[in-house]
């Protein structure tokens, strides 16, 4: 689990009280009922409507994962990979169709049947392509919805600012009660741009990030299991993998065999759960 954006959040939430308090400002005259619920409310709507059911559902879907973080490190994929080509050398790919019975990932399940089952080399990347495609597809339109939450909030919070101080004007005859008046006016503006600040930008790029290491993830799975049918060495296989991550994303070579294994076993227990949303 990376708790980045809990983390991240509750420290963008804890400055905004330190500063309050530093100002010797109240909480409570923030926590207005009116403006929050014109602002989360409006702003939720404005976003379904900008796009269908379907893909809010699959907004709403995708912020458990993105919320844990929980990824693959690029090593235990490779390390996986490599101990599926030893078993592939040494018992023939006829041996993967065993192999994929125990694999939880349903990408890699899939390409290890069609491996056993011979299907060409081509069709199978095309094949692989199309879905990992599909899943980058599901991964943007989540990321899409709250990226456009994060346009809309401040805008629907100028509008609420608007509507107070229409109220306002209607009070002028009233001098002693402006300050108070004109102080909750903005606090629409204020609550439109803290939730696009500090929660539906950065939900939406975390999706956007997870999306790529996924991405990267199912990639990297792909051009090993290819690989692996076209018979290449496993320990140059692993090289080969090795050189399409990043550096800072590398990690130490595992030690094969069944903690390798492992690795292929969990690996499908990542933001891949969003592509059964798009489903």
């Amino acid at each position: 689990m990376d708790p980045a954006t809990i983390v991240g959040i509750l420290i963008a939430f804890g400055a905004l009280y330190a500063m309050i308090t530093l100002e010797h400002a109240s909480v409570e005259a923030l926590l207005l009922p009116a403006p929050m619920i014109l602002v989360f409310g409006a702003t939720l709507a404005i976003g379904i409507a900008g796009g269908t059911l379907k893909d809010f559902l699959v907004a709403v879907k995708a912020v458990p994962a993105a919320m844990k973080g929980k990824t693959v490190p690029p090593q235990d994929t490779i390390d996986s990979v490599v101990v599926i080509a030893e078993k592939a050398r040494s018992e023939g790919l006829l041996a993967l169709e065993e192999e994929a019975n125990t694999v939880k990932d349903p990408f890699l399940r899939g390409a290890l049947q069609n491996i056993a089952d011979g299907t060409d080399g081509e069709e199978l990347r095309e094949m692989l392509e199309d879905e990992i495609d599909s899943a980058s597809q599901t991964n943007r339109t989540a990321s899409k919805f709250f990226a456009s939450l994060g346009g809309y909030a401040p805008t629907v919070g100028i509008i609420g600012t608007v509507v107070s101080l229409t109220h306002v004007l209607e009070n002028l005859s009233s001098p002693d009660k402006l300050g108070p008046m004109i102080a909750a006016a903005f606090v629409a503006t204020l609550w439109g741009l803290l939730s696009a600040n500090f929660l539906w930008l950065p939900i939406g790029t975390r999706i956007k990030r997870l999306g790529e290491m996924e991405t990267a993830r199912m990639t990297l799975l792909m051009e090993g299991v290819l690989a692996v049918q076209a018979g290449s060495q496993p320990r140059l296989l692993g090289e080969r993998l090795k050189a399409m991550v990043p550096q800072h994303e590398q990690g130490k070579p595992g030690k094969g065999g069944k903690d390798g294994a492992k690795g292929a076993k969990g690996s499908g227990e990542t933001i891949t759960a969003q592509g059964k949303a798009a489903a």
